[in-house]
């Protein structure tokens, strides 16, 4: 959720951190389980690896879009970076979902 004004900032800091260190964590669970996968010890779709690259595009067009929107509108820094991941950790959260089987969180 992207806050605007001052009142609101320290918890858009706060917001943004979680949720980058969120991604973080998640894009490295997918980086194991793709590693894993590659490997052979991980079971992964037969086109996993177009999808790793193909997902990058994407989440990075979507991204900036949302960057240049919440520059435009004026947000406070802290507000620009929670909109540049929000499309980003949608993203890893789906990837995570996916490659560990888990459907329904």
């Amino acid at each position: 959720m992207v806050r605007t004004g001052l009142m609101n900032s320290g918890l858009d800091v706060m917001c943004a951190s979680v949720s980058m260190a969120m991604m973080f964590g998640e894009a490295q669970a997918v980086i194991a389980m793709r590693t894993l996968g590659m490997a052979g010890f991980w079971p992964l779709a037969p086109d996993e690896h177009k999808r790793m690259w193909a997902e990058k595009a994407e989440a990075a067009l979507r991204s900036g879009y949302a960057v240049s929107h919440a520059l435009a509108s004026g947000r406070s820094p802290a507000a620009v970076t929670l909109a540049a991941v929000h499309p980003l950790r949608r993203r890893t959260r789906a990837n995570l979902r996916r490659l560990s089987g888990a459907k329904g969180r």
